[in-house]
C-alpha cells in the first residue's frame, strides 16, 4: 500500500445497463428470478460497486500483487434501472484502518438516485491469499462444487 491510499479520496465509475444485467440473468437456473422484472439487480449493483472501489485503489497499491477482497457490504437499492440507462458510481474513501477499508458509495442512473450505503475492501497479497484458497479447494476434495438446494 502506498501513501497515497488514504481517507478522502474520490472516485467515480460510470457502466452502461444492458440485459445482461438483469435480474432474470442473475442465476438463469433460477425459475424464481426468471419470472422477475428486467432491471438491473442488485447483485449485479453490488458487483459494480466493488469494481468502482477496486479501480479506485488500482493507484494506490502495488497493483497486481496487491488486490483487495470485499468483506463488508451495507447498501440500500432504492430505485429500478431499465436496460439502457448508465449507473453512475460515485464513492469516497472513508477510513483507512491498516489493511481494512471502508467507502461510502451512491449510485444514480440520471434519472434516480439507485442506492447508497458503506462497503469494505481489505488489502491482500494476491499469491498468499491465492495459496489458502487453493489448499482450502484441495482440503475440501471437491465437496461443494454443486448446489442441490431446493432440492429434495
Amino acid at each position: 500500500m502506498k501513501d497515497s491510499l488514504a481517507p478522502g479520496l474520490t472516485f467515480e465509475f460510470s457502466f452502461a445497463i444492458s440485459e445482461q444485467k438483469t435480474v432474470p440473468r442473475l442465476y438463469p437456473e433460477s425459475a424464481e428470478f426468471q419470472l422477475m422484472p428486467r432491471v438491473f439487480a442488485t447483485g449485479f449493483m453490488v458487483g459494480l460497486l466493488e469494481w468502482a472501489c477496486i479501480r479506485a485503489v488500482i493507484p494506490h497499491i502495488d497493483w497486481p500483487a496487491q488486490q483487495t477482497v470485499g468483506t463488508g457490504i451495507n447498501v440500500t437499492h432504492t430505485a429500478a434501472t431499465p436496460p439502457g440507462l448508465t449507473v453512475e458510481v460515485r464513492g469516497r474513501l472513508e477510513k483507512v484502518e491498516g489493511r481494512k477499508l471502508t467507502f461510502f458509495v451512491e449510485a444514480s442512473d440520471g434519472i434516480d438516485k439507485i442506492c447508497e450505503g458503506y462497503h469494505e475492501r481489505f488489502v491482500i497479497e494476491a499469491e498468499k491469499f491465492n495459496r489458502k484458497v487453493e489448499a482450502k479447494a484441495s482440503r475440501a476434495g471437491g465437496k461443494g462444487e454443486t448446489s442441490d438446494m431446493g432440492q429434495a
